[in-house]
Order: structure tokens, then C-alpha cells, then sequence
């Protein structure tokens, strides 16, 4: 008989296709197999596998930071004070309807960016809704806009409306009496020219758009204001702006302020005591004063600042030249007046500020963050307020003297993901405009009493990150800020800062400077050597003793073409944080199987090895990649040598094709694998599966893909995870884990399916479960924090199984321990009204029955069920060897997997032995427990038959209240306060306090179990 054991496979790649084809063909029995057997096997493979990447039983699942992150624009509804609506830089809609206590997202699933650029709320029926997509901030990190989106039930749904190629949309403003009519400030294409910019008008809610107003295809429009009280009367603020990843390009003739006085069908330039050259412009008007407009420019120092008109832009007047008014305008140069006092406005930058006399003396304004955008005050109440900053959205009730809360929106953008090797493992990284570098758990480590939000650490260097941990010692975290290295020990909370060159980098030209590093610089800790690390500027640094000492081990690595090596921010505005430094390594990785073979990627294009630990570089640039263009992701192949794979991401060139090269010879040629991707979904970062070759995951601007067959297809693989930049890939410990920009940290948990298939010929499959930590800990969220974004799941064991056909016969899955013993029963159940897997309250099961629960799906599809590490009788099961056994009367399977020890257990000196004394220990009361409930039963049993004796003999009225008296000895007397705790609930809180955690069992449990039995005894006599 043919036998060959296919458990080695996982994902059907090319690699694995090929194994089975060599594998038959030398096989002796091969004469008795045809062509067909052997691609039967095949298909049954890729079936598996593929209908569990299509199920929707694997979720990913967000782990933080429940922190807020930037925030562009903000809005309220006039009637509703308690309702408020704030748009994100990556993070999408979100909405609140009690004052900022909690928000809610309500864009995912509907828009194709999570970039928004402004909101409007028609006043009148504040149902309707218009939100223009494309921040108007135009940081290098910038996501594009996708157009336009309305909604009619106050944004439970949307519906796009147009202008996908209008790139950044600055304001969008709804006509005051209209809803139909709407104008959209476009700021067009952030990095290309383009003709879809401008100032563009509907008349029929969306339907159709018309360009009113148009400069040029460099020159947009970054706001525009309706008159409060006229709308034919409306201003636009013309901006020529430009992102180049080494250079912020705002400014020019063709800028300034446009006004239409017959509802935007014809535009006059206002020019009366403007700048002729100016940059960008928000305008600002209040209902207070209809004919006062005010005007934020950015212009030549002595002729910028805030411009006045009292005649509805007839003339203008230089109110204040004050700096910090405009110390980043591509970033801020954000207005607003005060609706119910014309001389009360608020200018937003890097800090806030606010005038009471028309702009004349400006003082600080108060908020829970740095970095300001934008603000919106209720005009029937201006105590009534929300404002927006880098820190998220926050709303106040009393005129900015409290707050709401920003730790409760989790929209952080974060740079890169980190992981250290504690169980559970905890993620790391940048947060963007954050002091510091912060980390999060996979899984609750341990209680905290303020939620999971209590959970976000610091750990070193600053916003841009990477925060890289030890692999031996998670204490000790390897950080970065704005390329400053750190040593950061969490244990202390001390940071050690060994920079290379102790250079400071902001304001210079990066030509001059000795060593360039990037605003996000990385760092990398050798997989051969935890006392190697390697920093990257426009060489790789190496040091062996933490930072001390460094070695440069390359020449320069990067283009360094001259036209880029200039000071960032122009023509009228210097602009530079490092985040435009050009020429700089921006990516490396060692490889996994061959010490000393490294790979570097820069920002401005080229990618080089070395074989040698840096005594000799190559430069492997793909030759039909164009110039620049950075790259993102360097990864080494961990299944062969000379394997790689490389991400380039170019949109900031004005090309947003997705760019993954392969090489399988050390980059002498390589290969574009994009196939299946669209066509304008830049790639970040691409990562290898390390267990299975041929499974790849790429997270692209709008997010995750799937590779099944070494990147030769690609298949969207989103599931309920947001539309959003996925910034980083690891996979660790058999979990996906994930940054964005925009929704923190996301994990996929256990993706072993993802790799197996079943080796049997059937398409029904058991797949094999992952190898589980025994952990226990607490998963449910502070009974005071209402928001609930991050997920931690309960402590159990994942078993995906896939079902070609739905069954028509009930699905059993049994639990089988290292003795064979059945230690837990489930089965399927129809038509239940409820999920009936929760209902069991005590600690008693029957042997001989099956728990029916609605977890435990029997149609066509695959599944996800998962096991809480615990017998039928609730008593915790030891670490050890298990078996699943899944079946119904046409489909039987069997998977054994290992429940490992918790690590931190074993390093407290709790060994094998001590889990079985507990397992034992708990297994004799559970029995016990089950006796005395049966008892009980009893005795209820025959307290009712007595009761419904009408006419009770003596001896009857007396054995009634024996029982009775006897009942009360076992059973807590109800609507009491403080009752005496009897028999049954002196059992279980025996049983309760030996199996909630792992522990040793002392003396005096084991005596009072024995007390509990002669008890016993003594109560049945």
C-alpha cells in the first residue's frame, strides 16, 4: 500500500509543489500513481488553505496605545453640543455623541483612505454630512486623499461623491441655506503636478462637480469661507505647495485670496495691502461680524502673519507679524474666530494662541497637547468647544478650562514594530509626536486596575523611533530619536545617550553634515550576536558595547545626488527637523541564515550587500528601478541563501505603483512581484513567513496582502482590520504583529492555519493547532473606561478547522490529555437561541454528555474554536501534550498539540510535578463537588414530592423538616446579608481558591478537603 506522510507540508508554495513532484517521482511506487493522484493532492492542498485565508474565522485584533493621535479637523453640530466629529491624518471619521467621553470610527468599511482633510456638518438637518479625504498638512508621511464622501443619517453610512484625483481637499463648506450646494478647496496632488485642483462646486449634492476656480496644476486651494451671512459672497485661498521627500515647496505668485460675489461662478484676486508672494493662507470669518475677515499667511518675515479686512476684502490691513504664528506653515497655519465674538480668534501652530482684540496681543491657549490644527466652538454656546492637535481630538464644555480625555481614540501613527522574547511578548515603537518611544503587551502581563490604557510604557528615544529590545534581556531597549541613539533601561527608567558624532543636526544643510541620519534612522540588533548593533546614517555603524564605542563598517550607501543636499522648506520657509534629510540608509536587515551577509536600503534609492560584515559592499540597485525612491524594507530570506526581498516606495516621486523585488542570487538580478496588488497601492514592507517558504505577508498605503506563492500572486487579506498604512511587519511567537499609521498596533493571533493543510484527500480538515502557553490572566477591560478599542482574548488554545460541505449530523470535538483521558466535550448545536458554551454556571458536567454550543460550527466554511485550558469540570488542565479529535459521522481527525508552560512560572521555581499536584488536587474536590451537588439534588428532589402532599402524615411533616434542615446545613440562606457560608459554598471556595491561578497546594488545603469529606459524611448520616 502507497503510505507517504504529507504532515511536512504547510502552504502549497512553488517550494512545497516541488518537494511533492520530488518526492513521487522518486518514490519506488511511483508506476502505481498517475499524473492526476499527484495533482489531486496538489489542488486539495491549495484548497484548504486558500478557503481559510477567505473565512472570516482568523480576526486581527488592536493592541494599542488607546492614545490619541494627530488630528487635522474637527466639527460640531449647532444643536447637539454632546455631538462632535474629528478626521485623522491615518486613523479615518471618528464620532462622539457624550462630549468626548468615547469615540467611535465611523468611516471604516466605507472610505478608501483614512486620510481626512475637512468636515462639514449642514447645520440645519445636521443628518447630512460632507467630508472632503487628504490632510491638508503635508508631512512626508502624508496619505493621499480619495475624493469625496456625503452621508445622510449623521455618518452611519457614506457614499462617495467624487473627486478621487483632487489629491489633499484643505475645506469643504456647505451653503448655510443649501445642503445641495457645496464647494471643495482641492490642494491637488501633493507631489505632481495635476489638473484636479482647485476650487470646485456641486449644485446638486454631489451628483456633479463643476471647477469654478482654477490657477494651475501646481497651484490649488487650501480653504475657502462662505460669508456668514451672504453665501453668493465666498473667499478661497489659493496655495502652490509641493512635497519632495527632501524639500517642502510652499509659495509662489499665483497664491493669495480669491472672492466671488455671485455664489462662485466668477473669482476676482483681492490684492488691497496683501503680500504679492505669499505661501499658504486660512481665512477665517465670524457670524458675529459677517463683514470682518481675517487672513493667516505665510509670506517673507515682515510681511507674514495676520491680515484684517472690515470690508469683506475690499482692503486689508497687517494686524500682527507675530512668529510663532507661523513657524511651520505647510504643517499648521490654522485660523478660527470665535462665532460669537468677532474680536476672539485662535491661531494654531506648533503652540496655540489667542487674541480678544482682533489679533492685536496675542496670549497662550491652553490644551492637552502640542502641535495644534484646528477648532470649532458651538455658536449658540462658546463654551461649548472641541480642538484638535497632534495628541488627538479633545472637547471642552467650559471654554477651555478642562478637557476630555485623549486616551480614549486609538489613532496613534506608529513607525516601525518592535518585539521582544518575553511570554507574552510586548511590541514596540515610535509614535509620532510623542516624547517618547512607547510599548504595549500582546496580552495583559497583569492586572491594572486603570485598564489597559495603564499599560502603555515609555521606552526611550523620542517620536521617530525604532525602539529596538534585547533579545536576551527585554529590560534593556535600543532607541532612536531624530537619529540620537539611546540605551533605555526599563528597570530604572534611566536613558544612556551614545550618540555617533554627538552631532546636532537641525537647521543644517545635510551636505555639511558629517553624518546624515534620517528623522526615523534604524537600528538593528544582529540575530547572531545580541551584543552587536547596527545604527545607520549614510554608513552603517557597529558597536559592540551598547553605544560606547562605534565603527563605521561602509562607505557611503546612498545616491547622494547633489540637486537634493539642500536646506528643506522653500521659497519662504525653512523647514528642517531631519525629516527631509536625503541620502540617508533607510532600512537593514542580517540575514537569519548566514552571519555577516547584510542588506541596506536608503531613501534616495539604492540598494547594496555585503557577504563579509561590511569589508566589502555591492551595490544590487534593481536596473529598472528609476532614480530615488525609498526603501522601506530590506528582508533577507530565511529558507535560502541569496534570497530577498525588497519594498521601494516611491509615491512622494509622484509614482504610487506598488514596488516588491525578489533576487534568488545576492541582487545580481531581481524580480517585480506585485501581481494582484493594485495598481496604486504603495508597498511599505514586506515580511517571510519563517516557518513556511513561499508565505508572504506586504503591507501596503491602504492595507495587507497575502502571498501564497512566493509573491508570484497576491490576495487582499484585510478581515476586520481597518483601511490603513501598515508601517511594519514581524511575525512572532506564531503571531502577525503589525504597526500602522494611524491605528497603532494591530495583531493577527496564531497564524499557523495560514500555514498547514491536511494530508488527507478529503477537502474537510483539521488543521494542526499551534503549540500554546498555559497563560492566565485577566482579559476583560477597567469597569470604569466605557471605550473598549483594545482586545485582549481570554486564555485558551485556537483550533481552525475547515469544512468543505455543510453537515447534516452534529459536530463533536473532544479534548484528549496525555493519558488518553477526555478531558473536555463539545457539540455542535442548530437552531439554539442563544450560544449555550457560557451558560454553565458550577463546576459540574456530566461525563457522558456533550457541552452544545453554537461556537462549535458545523456549515460549510472554516472555523475558529477556541479551548480554555480547562476539564468539563473546570478544573485547570496541566501543561503537556494534548489531543483534538474533531468528528461527525462522515468526517473524523485528530491533531495533537503542546500546552506549554508558562515561562514565568517555571522561573519561579514552579515545576512539572507542581502542575500535576494541582491538576490532582483540583480534580478530587471537582469530584467531590459533583457528589454533593448530586446529593443536593436529592434532597430537593424529595422536598418537593413532600410538598405536594396535601394531607402530610406526622411522620411525613417530620421527614420534611429534616430535609429542610438538612438542606439548610449544605446551602446558603437566600435574601440574606452576609449569610453564613454553608457546606456548598465552603466546597467552592475551596475548589475556587486552588484553581484560579497556577500554584502550589499547601498543607492546609489538603487537610480541609479532608475535613470536607468526613463532613460530608457526617451530613448525609
Amino acid at each position: 500500500m502507497f503510505n507517504l506522510d504529507f504532515s511536512f507540508m504547510f502552504l502549497p508554495s512553488i517550494s512545497n509543489i516541488n518537494c511533492i513532484f520530488s518526492l513521487l517521482i522518486n518514490s519506488k511506487t511511483m508506476k502505481s500513481y498517475s499524473l492526476t493522484f499527484i495533482l489531486s493532492i496538489i489542488l486539495v492542498l491549495s484548497a484548504h488553505t486558500q478557503s481559510f485565508i477567505d473565512s472570516d474565522a482568523m480576526q486581527f485584533r488592536e493592541v494599542g496605545p488607546e492614545r490619541g493621535g494627530r488630528c487635522t479637523t474637527v466639527e460640531g453640530v449647532n444643536s447637539q453640543p454632546n455631538v462632535f466629529y474629528a478626521g485623522y491624518t491615518g486613523s479615518g471619521l471618528w464620532k462622539t455623541t457624550d462630549y468626548g467621553e468615547t469615540w467611535n470610527n465611523i468611516s471604516d468599511k466605507y472610505f478608501e483612505t483614512p486620510s481626512i482633510g475637512s468636515i462639514d456638518v449642514f447645520q440645519n438637518n445636521p443628518k447630512i454630512i460632507y467630508v472632503g479625504t487628504g490632510t491638508d498638512g503635508l508631512r512626508s508621511n502624508l496619505i493621499a486623499g480619495r475624493g469625496m464622501y456625503k452621508s445622510i443619517d449623521a455618518g452611519k453610512t457614506w457614499k462617495h461623491i467624487g473627486l478621487k484625483n483632487a489629491g489633499q481637499i484643505g475645506s469643504v463648506e456647505i451653503n448655510p441655506y443649501n445642503p445641495n450646494i457645496v464647494f471643495v478647496a482641492a490642494i491637488g496632488n501633493a507631489f505632481t503636478p495635476n489638473e484636479e485642483r482647485g476650487v470646485f462646486r456641486t449644485k446638486d449634492g454631489g451628483e456633479t462637480w463643476e471647477k469654478v476656480l482654477y490657477i494651475s496644476d501646481k497651484t490649488g486651494f487650501s480653504d475657502i469661507e462662505f460669508h456668514p451671512t451672504d453665501p453668493q459672497i465666498v473667499y478661497a485661498a489659493a496655495w502652490m505647495a509641493e512635497r519632495k521627500p527632501w524639500t517642502i515647496i510652499s509659495g509662489g505668485e499665483e497664491n493669495g485670496i480669491y472672492k466671488s460675489e455671485d455664489g462662485g461662478t466668477t473669482w476676482k484676486k483681492l490684492e488691497t495691502g496683501l503680500p504679492k508672494f505669499a505661501g499658504k493662507i486660512d481665512l477665517a470669518v465670524s457670524l458675529a461680524d459677517p463683514n470682518r475677515l481675517y487672513a493667516l499667511i505665510e509670506a517673507p518675515r515682515g510681511e507674514d502673519g495676520l491680515y484684517r479686512s472690515d470690508d469683506s476684502g475690499k482692503s486689508f490691513k497687517q494686524i500682527s507679524d507675530k512668529f510663532e504664528l507661523l513657524n511651520r506653515p505647510f504643517y499648521y497655519t490654522n485660523l478660527y474666530a470665535d462665532p460669537t465674538n468677532p474680536d476672539k480668534i485662535f491661531s494654531f501652530a506648533t503652540s496655540a494662541f489667542e487674541s480678544n482684540d482682533g489679533g492685536k496681543t496675542w496670549k497662550s491657549f491652553r490644551a492637552p497637547h502640542g502641535d495644534h490644527h484646528d477648532m470649532w466652538i458651538n455658536p449658540t454656546n462658546n463654551q461649548w468647544m472641541i480642538q484638535s492637535n497632534d495628541g488627538g481630538a479633545n472637547v471642552s464644555i467650559n471654554g477651555a478650562k478642562t478637557w476630555s480625555s485623549q486616551f480614549n481614540q486609538p489613532t496613534s501613527e506608529i513607525y516601525q514594530v518592535e518585539v521582544d522574547n518575553q511570554v507574552p511578548y510586548w511590541l514596540y515603537g515610535g509614535q509620532q509626536d510623542n516624547y517618547t518611544t512607547v510599548s504595549v503587551p500582546s496580552l495583559p502581563p497583569y492586572g491594572m486596575q486603570a485598564g489597559h490604557t495603564a499599560y502603555i510604557m515609555n521606552t526611550g528615544g523620542c517620536e521617530t523611533g525604532p525602539a529596538v529590545p534585547n533579545p536576551i534581556n527585554s529590560n534593556i531597549i535600543y532607541s532612536n530619536c531624530k537619529g540620537k541613539f539611546s540605551r533605555y533601561n526599563k528597570t530604572t527608567g534611566q536613558e544612556q545617550q551614545y550618540d555617533v558624532g554627538m552631532y546636532f543636526m537641525y537647521g543644517h544643510n545635510p551636505k555639511d553634515l558629517p553624518y546624515r541620519f534620517q528623522r526615523v534612522s534604524p537600528i538593528l540588533v544582529s540575530p547572531h550576536d545580541p551584543g552587536t548593533i547596527y545604527h545607520c546614517s549614510q554608513f552603517v555603524h557597529k558597536t559592540t558595547d551598547e553605544g560606547k564605542t562605534w565603527t563605521t563598517i561602509s562607505p557611503d550607501l546612498t545616491a547622494f545626488t547633489p540637486e537634493t543636499q539642500v536646506i528643506s522648506g522653500s521659497p519662504i520657509t525653512r523647514d528642517i527637523t531631519g525629516e527631509e534629510f536625503y541620502s540617508t540608509i533607510y532600512s537593514i536587515q542580517e540575514s537569519k541564515r548566514e552571519k555577516g551577509v547584510i542588506w541596506v536600503g536608503s531613501n534616495d534609492g539604492p540598494i547594496h550587500v555585503t557577504k563579509d560584515g561590511g569589508k566589502n559592499w555591492k551595490n544590487v540597485t534593481p536596473e529598472d528601478l528609476g532614480p530615488g525612491g525609498r526603501v522601506d524594507a530590506v528582508e533577507p530570506s530565511v529558507h535560502k541563501n541569496g534570497k530577498a526581498f525588497a519594498c521601494i516606495l516611491r509615491y512622494q516621486l509622484g509614482d504610487p505603483k506598488p514596488y516588491i523585488y525578489k533576487t534568488l542570487d545576492y541582487g545580481k538580478t531581481w524580480k517585480l512581484i506585485t501581481k494582484g496588488i493594485p495598481n496604486d497601492f504603495p508597498v511599505r514592507v514586506l515580511r517571510e513567513d519563517p516557518m513556511v517558504e513561499g508565505l508572504l505577508f506586504a503591507g501596503t498605503e491602504y492595507g495587507l496582502y497575502i502571498s501564497k506563492d512566493d509573491g508570484e500572486n497576491w490576495t487582499k487579506f484585510q478581515k476586520n482590520l481597518p483601511i490603513v498604512p501598515i508601517t511594519d511587519l514581524k511575525i512572532h511567537q506564531n503571531d502577525l504583529v503589525m504597526s500602522t499609521m494611524g491605528r497603532g498596533f494591530w495583531i493577527l493571533d496564531d497564524i499557523t492555519s495560514l500555514r498547514s493543510s491536511s494530508s488527507q484527500t478529503n477537502a474537510s480538515a483539521l488543521l494542526k493547532p499551534a503549540d500554546t502557553y498555559a497563560l492566565l490572566y485577566g482579559s476583560r477591560r477597567s469597569p470604569d473606561a466605557p471605550y473598549d478599542h483594545i482586545s485582549y482574548p481570554s486564555p485558551s488554545v485556537n483550533i481552525d478547522y475547515y469544512l468543505k460541505d455543510s453537515l447534516t449530523t452534529p459536530l463533536f470535538l473532544e479534548i484528549i490529555n496525555d493519558q488518553g483521558l477526555i478531558i473536555r466535550k463539545y457539540q455542535s448545536v442548530s437552531n439554539a437561541p442563544k450560544d449555550t458554551s457560557e451558560v454553565i454556571e458550577d463546576m459540574n458536567t456530566s461525563k457522558s454528555e456533550y457541552i452544545e454550543t453554537k461556537s462549535l460550527k458545523s456549515g460549510a466554511g472554516g472555523y475558529r474554536f477556541t479551548w480554555d485550558l480547562s476539564h468539563g469540570n473546570k478544573v485547570l488542565a496541566k501543561p503537556g501534550k494534548y489531543t483534538v479529535h474533531l468528528f461527525s459521522s462522515n468526517f473524523d481527525q485528530k491533531q495533537s498539540f503542546d500546552l506549554l508552560a508558562d515561562p514565568r512560572m517555571t522561573a519561579d521555581g514552579f515545576t512539572k510535578a507542581d502542575y500535576k499536584n494541582q491538576e490532582d488536587f483540583s480534580l478530587k474536590v471537582a469530584a467531590l463537588v459533583e457528589e454533593v451537588k448530586d446529593y443536593v439534588k436529592s434532597i430537593e428532589k424529595e422536598i418537593k414530592t413532600l410538598e405536594k402532599v396535601e394531607t402530610k402524615t406526622n411522620a411525613e411533616d417530620q421527614k420534611l423538616k429534616g430535609l429542610n434542615e438538612k438542606l439548610d446545613l449544605f446551602k446558603n440562606k437566600e435574601k440574606t446579608n452576609y449569610p453564613q457560608q454553608m457546606y456548598v459554598s465552603q466546597l467552592n471556595y475551596l475548589f475556587g481558591s486552588n484553581n484560579s491561578t497556577w500554584q502550589y497546594i499547601n498543607k492546609d488545603s489538603k487537610l480541609r478537603l479532608e475535613q470536607l469529606k468526613k463532613e460530608f459524611e457526617m451530613l448525609k448520616k
